[in-house]
Formats: structure tokens, sequence, C-alpha cells
């Protein structure tokens, strides 16, 4: 019997045909001294970004990442995961997952937050904000959150990837499906946060049921539409897609990029969010 990830390989290898004819594939990652050198050799850059989800795939998108010597910019909350080799169920921000961030963080990828328990905003309101945790003991709850206990949902993330990397996250935060409001942007860089969003041609679909919308069809969507400059999303496993984007569809993405003259670098160099320094404690 095939596994899953053989399957997952296999189709990745199928589009990464259909982009070209042959690939030629480096291997083993760079330390995070040329990871640093790399991100400013990048002419025409596009960056990365990628949220974390059930981790069904981290492995293998992380091997993908190695293999073609791309760094990314992660953005981290700690949600349910599934069993992935050795690691049980649990949590993205556990000990069973600790050492794949520690060596992300040795890689040179770069790391911001997603909030603790991936709280999605809903709504303002008096004295803070209305939210509905996804991940966490309060999943699905509808709940009032005041400035301070958003902002303290911005900075567990990483204080959790101090403990387990040794190295500091950057101040900066992707807000759960994008959602926001002047008030709440406003809250979180009074507490020292700046939100980073996508770019519309940058939404590469994971997130999309894959019988309308299927990896083929995503693929061919980013290959035609992503610019220079653009801020591309993906997930670290999405529940809901029954036929996994990642990491079938991220290999020939980023080979079919690279043949337009495209290459990848982390945040750290992008004009907004460059100068962003290391999350308050």
């Amino acid at each position: 019997m095939r596994r899953a990830s053989d399957t997952v390989l296999s189709a990745g290898r199928a589009l990464a045909a259909a982009v070209l004819l042959a690939l030629s594939l480096p291997t083993g990652a760079a330390p995070a001294t040329a990871a640093s050198r790399a991100d400013a050799a990048c002419a025409h850059p596009v960056y990365l970004t990628i949220d974390t989800g059930h981790m069904g795939v981290a492995p293998l998108v992380a091997d993908v990442l190695a293999r073609q010597g791309v760094k990314a910019t992660f953005f981290l909350a700690n949600e349910r995961t599934q069993a992935v080799g050795p690691r049980p169920e649990g949590s993205t921000l556990d000990d069973a997952w600790a050492p794949w961030w520690q060596q992300l963080a040795a890689q040179g990828h770069d790391f911001g937050s997603h909030t603790w328990e991936h709280v999605v905003w809903r709504a303002d309101e008096a004295g803070g904000f209305r939210v509905q945790p996804t991940a966490g003991p309060r999943n699905g709850q509808r709940l009032h959150m005041a400035p301070a206990d958003y902002c303290e949902q911005l900075a567990q993330p990483a204080r959790r990837f101090a403990q387990m990397t040794g190295q500091p996250m950057r101040a900066m935060f992707r807000a759960p499906g994008g959602k926001t409001s002047p008030a709440l942007l406003a809250a979180a860089q009074s507490c020292g946060w700046t939100h980073v969003p996508w770019t519309p041609n940058g939404f590469l679909g994971d997130e999309l049921a894959s019988d309308r919308f299927p990896n083929a069809r995503l693929l061919a969507r980013a290959l035609k539409n992503v610019r220079e400059g653009d801020i591309l999303l993906m997930h670290l496993g999405i529940w809901s897609r029954q036929d996994p984007w990642a990491p079938a569809v991220l290999e020939p993405l980023i080979v079919g990029l690279k043949a337009q003259g495209l290459c990848f670098a982390t945040l750290r160099t992008h004009p907004q969010f460059a100068r962003i320094g290391a999350a308050p404690r």
C-alpha cells in the first residue's frame, strides 16, 4: 500500500513536469549566514510566507524549501496537529515540534506571530474586539478581548519560539484569516507589533476546496499572476482540503517562478517590513 506522503510527492512530480521538462535540484540547506546573503542578493524577489496548520505536510514542505534553497517567513499559532511520523497528535508549538522549529530557525528562515489561539477578529466593540479563537480550549467561542489581551495573544508565540529555538521572533504578525480593523491594527501597534498581509496575487489558494480548485488550476493561476514584490501565502496543512496543496504544488511553483526570473527572499529584506526588530518580551 502506498503511503499518503508517496502519493503527495508523486502528484508534485507530475505538476513539476508540466512546468519544466527537466529539473536540476540542489541538495542540502544553506546555513543562516548564507541565507542572509541570499536575501540581499535577490534582485527580483517574491516573499513566501507560511502560516501554521495541521502540520501533516510540514516535514515535506521543509524538504522542498531546503532542496530549492528557499527561505520563507513563518507565522506561528499554537494550532491542533495531526500525528506525523513519531510526533503524536498535539499542537504546532508543543515539545514534539520544538526540534522542527529549531531546525528551521538554524537554517535562516524568518518568523512572526499568528496569535496563540489563532484568534479571528469578528468585530470592534466597546473596550476591545469580538473575536473567535479557532485553536485551544476556547476553540469556536465568541469572546470579548481587550487590546491588552490581544497583545498577549501576539506575545505568547514569540515567547514560545524563543524558548524552543534560542532566537527572538520579530515583532510582526499576521491576523488569522487576514481579518483586521483599523482599531485592531492600532492596538497591536501600541504594543509593538506590525501586521503583515499578503498581496492579492500572492493568495495561493491552498485553503480553498480542492474539488472546485484543484492543484493544477491553482498552480497555473499562480504562475500566471505572481509578480515581483508579491507576498505569497500558504499553510502547513489545511484540515478541510481533501487534496493537499502542499507540497504537491510548492516545488513546481518555486521552479516555475525561478524560471521567470524571480527569486525568493524573507521579509527581512521587504521594503515595508525589513526594519522590524525583535518582539517585545
